[in-house]
């Protein structure tokens, strides 16, 4: 039986049409889940449930009466954790019981409280307020106050967007587990095809013009263990359908106003003041690690934050930097660029000390602050005047151009940057860090405030333009596909603090590569476990022996 129903519904803003033709039933119990990109309408979808929209023209029902408003029986849970930040725990979830349930005594209303927040793990911060909590416990407040309404259907608006991977991980696990013991209808919406599989009994594909796409119905058996997914030939088969077909009608579809890259070389080839500027390197040990340190001081005496990070890397060698949060991945990085003081030990790159910043050493952050008053193309060009003082001004701007045509903004060069996208900015960064033939390049999580789609886009973008340097790379990342995709060895980190390197996993797998391709490769989810296995170890802040690292200094 459905419990909610579209009937030809569209809806639309002004001119714009956001959804389009939606039939859609939902079947009371069961767990769907809306998987979208960025502009597909899925947060429309989902506020139509919840009646904080109406549909343009169509119908929208649940139980067979039309939604005109929100109501108790449909909860919310948004992506942000919209709390009363001068309440407690116990105090925001009180809230909500309080206006569904204004019959029940004060003690039959705590017991209730009570119920919600020991389900969620939060018993022992019932006195907190918001600011005292992190992330991850105020969306489990959010979860809690939705559960105490007791709602009939459960509206999850990508929740779990805005926390890390294992944070998301966990409370991904929660959600699932209060599902299977009420057995409430849950809809979720997300970008993460993995959840999206984990959690569903059906997926549906939004399509980027506001039509439902493929479905496809998840026949694994529950509980589903995140690892054991790994090995699970449906999984597999499955993920690799869904990934393919959000591939192919998402970035086929997606504009931003700039030209697919384009599987040619320009007739001027890679610039020639690049060229020359990359002559004369040595290539063997061209990145040397050797013994680091990072301590810092506390009142409570120092914090040694990493300790002894050994590591050989040979030139042209693209390396990831994998491990949980807290684990030093970034301190690392920023040693190696020269923004961040060496307490102990030595990072030689090119047979040279790094000593302070250089431009030697291009890096892209998770923001690419950019000047906004600036064009896409003044932004990479300010480098490039510095790197190049002896390179006429056309040979220059040949520099800017041609790394702006490959990472796909051809048509996009003179656009200020305030008037870019988040994933266009990104691109921009990445050209300039390119633009400056860097003897190296280090990316700190550079894709980590995207979507998926864009995520996904940049990354090939990345790859296509490495493929064509090679400069040696360090990538610190947090996903173990991309770890995997970008990589020629993931390096991965022990906990903090003493953090130090714990596992490195050589990856040989055919270039040039393609998320697509390496889903269909037989040995892909091999390197995927033994990543998954190693993070699994160090899962919830335990400090396992680290393995012995005879292969990192090869």
């Amino acid at each position: 039986m459905s419990i909610l129903k579209f009937e030809n519904v569209s809806k639309g803003f002004g001119d714009t049409p956001v959804l389009r033709n939606i039939d859609l039933e939902v079947e009371e119990g069961e767990f769907l889940v809306l998987l979208g990109f960025s502009g597909t309408g899925k947060t429309t979808l989902i506020n139509m449930m919840a009646g904080l929209d109406q549909p343009t023209s169509g119908k929208v029902t649940f139980k067979g009466a039309p939604i005109t408003g929100p109501g108790p029986e449909r909860g919310v849970i948004f992506q942000n954790y919209s709390l009363m930040p001068w309440l407690t725990v116990t105090g925001n979830v009180g809230l909500a019981v309080d206006t569904v349930f204004p019959g029940l005594s004060r003690k039959e209303k705590a017991e209730k409280v009570a119920h919600y927040v020991q389900m969620v793990g939060l018993s022992h911060a019932t006195s907190r307020r918001p600011a005292e909590l992190s992330g991850g416990m105020r969306q489990r407040v959010n979860v809690a106050r939705a559960l105490a309404m007791n709602p009939e259907v459960l509206l999850l608006d990508e929740p779990l967007s805005a926390l890390d991977a294992l944070t998301r991980a966990n409370l991904a696990d929660e959600i699932e587990g209060i599902w299977e013991s009420d057995r409430k209808t849950c809809v979720l919406i997300t970008n993460d095809v993995d959840e999206a599989i984990v959690l569903a009994d059906r997926i549906i594909a939004l399509n980027p013009d506001g039509t439902l796409g493929e479905e496809f119905k998840v026949a694994i058996p529950r509980p589903r263990e995140r690892s054991a997914m790994n090995t699970n030939e449906t999984f597999k088969r499955l993920r690799a359908d869904v990934t393919k077909y959000l591939m192919d009608v998402g970035i086929e579809a997606k504009v931003e106003g700039t030209k697919v890259l384009p599987d040619v070389t320009p007739i001027h080839g890679v610039p020639a003041a690049v060229a020359d500027a990359q002559k004369g390197l040595i290539d063997n040990r061209f990145l040397d690690f050797s013994q680091l340190h990072k301590v810092y001081p506390t009142p409570k005496g120092p914090l040694t934050v990493v300790e002894d990070f050994d590591l050989k890397i040979d030139r042209g060698e693209f390396i990831s930097l994998i491990g949980h949060s807290g684990c030093g991945k970034s301190t690392v990085l920023t040693m190696a660029a020269g923004l961040n003081e060496i307490s102990k030990g030595a990072i030689k790159l090119d047979g040279r000390h790094v000593e302070g910043a250089d431009p030697e050493r291009a890096v892209v952050f998770q923001s690419p602050n950019l000047f906004p008053w600036l064009s896409a193309k003044e932004n990479v060009a300010i480098g490039v005047d510095k790197v190049y003082p002896r390179a006429s001004r056309a040979e220059r701007q040949d520099v800017v151009e041609y790394y702006l045509e490959r990472v796909g903004l051809a048509d996009a060069m003179d656009k200020q940057a305030v008037d870019l996208s988040n994933g266009m900015k990104q691109r921009v960064g990445i050209a300039r860090a390119f633009a400056l033939s860097p003897k190296l390049l280090l990316l700190d999580e550079p894709f980590g405030m995207l979507d998926s789609l864009t995520r996904w886009e940049l990354q090939e973008v990345l790859m296509e333009v490495w493929s064509r340097t090679k400069v040696t790379a360090i990538c610190v990342t947090h996903d173990v596909d991309e770890a995997i995709l970008l990589a020629d060895r993931v390096v991965m980190m022990t906990n903090g603090p003493q953090a130090t390197i714990g596992k490195i996993t050589k990856v040989d797998l055919p270039r040039p590569r393609s998320r697509k391709a390496l889903l269909e490769h037989p040995d892909y989810y091999t390197y995927r476990q033994d990543v998954l296995d190693f993070l699994e170890e160090y899962e919830h802040g335990a400090k396992p022996k680290p393995k012995p690292q005879a292969m990192a200094a090869e």
